[in-house]
């Protein structure tokens, strides 16, 4: 839910699905890597901070907005791209201010990369969990190398997988979401394998699918345009139940698909319910046509 208070917020703004009821603060503009193969939503933006003074007046000019409509919200969402990369210092002011202005907040989310959680210490990252960051969610797409590389992502397996452990170790929640058919035909099968075991050992709160689209104006696109064979819809299905069949979750992971590109919701407590959500997708598999596509959209 984007509130259009009387704000100098840079958009397109974007938020997880899980935060649409979530006072949405510009932390950061656009994206620190910018680059990745597939995704259009910060191509208009180049990356930046906002400054200190900006961000106080947005929480106070929200604060008062919310409470003269009488709705408080319980937790909010730092925009832009990968606001966990702005600095420490600025995370920590706003955290501050949050709470000051907003002690209705219980909870603060936030867009983050491999490369952010790296960047910060495992001491830093305690306190911003102190002061309520309590959850982050990292586009991991793949856990394979060679897909990394393919979209351009900006960090490797490795990187991904220590980055999270740091993240979960320190106190937070962390949602992961990974790209089924991102790889394509070519990249499938290490794809579903590299990824089942990046998300082996980093054992997610939180875990989502979506579909990978040829979004129209990316290079994505246009290696599709020359020949990059993209998955269809039954080798998409494929992927989604062989990642979840291979992956070993030691700890409960909250399982869902209800990104829009899907074309299946499902959802449940993994491991509790994985055979379970293994074997539904297993029927959807078999009674999916062998070429169909899923639906292209307009805009992601």
């Amino acid at each position: 839910m984007f509130y259009n208070f009387p704000v100098n917020y840079i958009e397109p703004v974007f938020r997880p699905p899980s935060e649409g009821k979530s006072f949405l603060l510009q932390v950061t503009i656009g994206c620190s890597n910018n680059k990745c193969t597939y995704c259009n939503m910060y191509r208009s933006k180049s990356y930046s901070q906002r400054s200190k003074e900006d961000i106080a007046r947005d929480i106070r000019k929200a604060s008062e907005y919310f409470q003269k409509v009488g709705y408080l919200p319980e937790k909010a969402f730092l925009c832009d791209g990968d606001a966990l990369g702005a600095s420490f210092d600025l995370l920590c002011f706003t955290l501050d201010e949050i709470k000051r202005e907003m002690p209705f907040i219980k909870k603060v989310g936030v867009y983050a990369t491999a490369q952010n959680m790296l960047e910060k210490t495992y001491d830093q990252l305690v306190i911003l969990c102190q002061k309520g960051l309590g959850i982050a969610y990292l586009g991991m797409e793949s856990g394979c190398d060679k897909v990394l590389h393919l979209i351009v992502k900006g960090n490797n397996q490795r990187e991904m997988i220590e980055g999270s452990q740091k993240l979960i170790e320190s106190g937070m929640e962390l949602s992961i979401i990974c790209m089924l058919g991102v790889g394509g035909e070519k990249f499938s099968d290490t794809h579903i394998s590299e990824t089942a075991k990046a998300l082996s050992l980093i054992n997610p709160h939180y875990l989502s699918f979506l579909t990978t689209m040829a979004v129209d104006g990316t290079p994505y696109a246009r290696m599709v345009k020359q020949g990059f064979k993209m998955l269809t819809t039954k080798k998409l299905l494929f992927e989604m139940k062989e990642i979840l069949r291979h992956a070993r979750f030691s700890k409960n992971v909250l399982f869902r698909t209800n990104h829009v590109s899907n074309m299946y919701p499902i959802g449940g407590s993994l491991p509790e319910d994985q055979n379970t959500i293994v074997d539904q997708i297993e029927k959807w598999y078999n009674t999916t046509e062998e070429g169909s596509y899923p639906p292209k959209p307009s805009h992601m």
